[in-house]
């Protein structure tokens, strides 16, 4: 298995559930990652180290759509099954590359950014009006253009007064996300919410709209449910996370790589639920995704 960086909460996250998901299925694990969510090139050098080891499966969660494809076509050609993580791979790029993919398992990133912008719709009301701005993640990462994607066609769709101001790529960077806060503010000082294609840039956005006295003015939602975000939200200064439940990605996608192996069917597409997470959702405690969420 070949994660992003563990540096990530996230990913932290999912190996957690990889390793329960491992045991309950009886299977040995191998797992590696790199130093951060950016760095393509040495993912590239560890996922062709690891296929020296000849395993049975490789899950990967590739940093964008193209980065490991040499890598995984070496695996199709070896009989070796690709399983994609939280959906990094483009299946239609990857079957021009020659590379076979199993399964995807993750979120349905597109239905991610939705909720997000449900949540903003709730909060400002359908009839608000005024700037927003959706901080993309990595320029070229699927995950993050489904998310924005999908909360900027929503958005459209149950607030049509709130406008796009900016759309700009975070690169899953907090200082960068910060930046971006700041000069997006500062053009537009009536900025209504900020979207976060994940956690980590949602957290720098807040802390410039907090720097900038407009802490519960502005609307800041982020992606994933990480453990930084949960306590943020419990501090009430990020609004809330629609979190993507990793472990239960990690875990799941073990115990159905034992069908893989065991020559059983399993459908291309598998989507783990998301929860959108509030502070009165986490006092509260009654919701059953809760103990997926690490």
């Amino acid at each position: 298995m070949l994660l992003k960086t563990l540096s990530n909460p996230f990913w932290g996250a999912m190996e957690q559930g990889v390793r329960d998901g491992a045991d309950a299925a009886g299977v040995e694990y191998y797992l590696q990652a790199v130093e951060s969510d950016q760095a393509a090139e040495p993912q590239l050098n560890v996922c062709t180290t690891m296929l020296e080891r000849k395993p049975d499966v490789m899950i990967t969660a590739a940093i964008n759509s193209t980065n490991l494809l040499p890598c995984l076509k070496a695996a199709t050609d070896a009989g070796i099954p690709v399983v994609d993580l939280d959906a990094n791979l483009d299946h239609a790029i990857a079957e021009q590359a020659g590379v076979k993919i199993a399964f995807t398992i993750g979120s349905d990133n597109e239905a991610a950014g939705a909720k997000g912008a449900d949540y903003v719709a709730e909060r400002l009301g359908k009839d608000a009006s005024g700037p927003v701005l959706v901080i993309e993640g990595l320029s070229g990462n699927i995950t993050g253009q489904k998310r924005a994607q999908g909360f900027a066609k929503r958005l459209a769709e149950v607030a049509p007064g709130l406008k796009i101001a900016a759309s700009l790529p975070g690169d899953w960077d907090r200082a960068k996300a910060a930046t971006i806060a700041n000069d997006t503010l500062t053009a537009n000082p009536e900025l209504q919410a900020i979207f976060a294609a994940n956690d980590t840039m949602a957290l720098g956005a807040v802390e410039t709209v907090f720097a900038a006295g407009k802490g519960g003015a502005v609307v800041t939602v982020g992606v994933d449910g990480n453990v930084d975000a949960v306590e943020a939200i419990k501090a009430g200064r990020l609004d809330a996370s629609v979190a993507q439940l990793p472990y239960l990605v990690g875990k799941q996608a073990v115990e159905r790589v034992a069908k893989v192996l065991a020559g059983e069917t399993v459908e291309t597409f598998q989507y783990v639920d998301t929860v959108v997470l509030t502070k009165d959702v986490l006092e509260a405690g009654k919701e059953p995704l809760l103990q997926y969420v690490k």
